[in-house]
């Protein structure tokens, strides 16, 4: 007969009655980021305090259809960070990937496809400014997906 394990949780999750409404308000709701959703179901099952008695580990995972190390870290969140830090996205530093066209250099392109094209074509390609700008170096590389975005977010294409 195996002995049942007694885990000491390291975090506890309490929540005050305003919190516990705000997260049952936003379940019911039931509209928002399924992520947030989910952190606060996993809040409320985990939660020890007066008004609920808290479920372990294995039954919020079981019942809510996620993994441990996801109850873990919502539990680990709240008690280091607070519930606004759980319910909330943390914002991104600065961007994926670094721009390839600051301002100075979208304006050359810019004056690029407004310019006249090359000699035996009637506009400007995408692929055409590809290749301009990569040989004047104004960019050491450049996709004309970037530049037809680029173009596009100025309103100033004549493609």
């Amino acid at each position: 007969m195996a002995a049942k394990e007694i885990i000491v949780k390291k975090y506890v999750v309490r929540l005050s009655d305003d919190e516990r409404d705000q997260l049952e308000k936003l379940i019911r709701k039931g509209s928002g980021p399924a992520q947030r959703l989910l952190k606060a179901r996993i809040l409320l099952k985990a939660d020890v305090s007066d008004a609920s008695e808290g479920w372990s580990d294995n039954g919020i995972v079981e019942a809510l259809e996620t993994s441990a190390s996801m109850v873990y870290r919502v539990r680990k969140q709240l008690v280091e960070e607070g519930l606004e830090a759980v319910l909330s996205r943390k914002p991104r530093a600065g961007p994926a990937v670094p721009r390839i066209f600051d301002g100075e250099k979208e304006a050359k392109l810019i004056a690029l496809a407004c310019s006249e094209p090359p000699k035996g074509r009637a506009r400007w390609t995408l692929r055409l400014l590809e290749n301009k700008v990569v040989e004047l170096n104004i960019v050491d590389r450049a996709s004309d997906s970037t530049i037809g975005r680029t173009l596009k977010k100025t309103f100033s294409s004549r493609i």
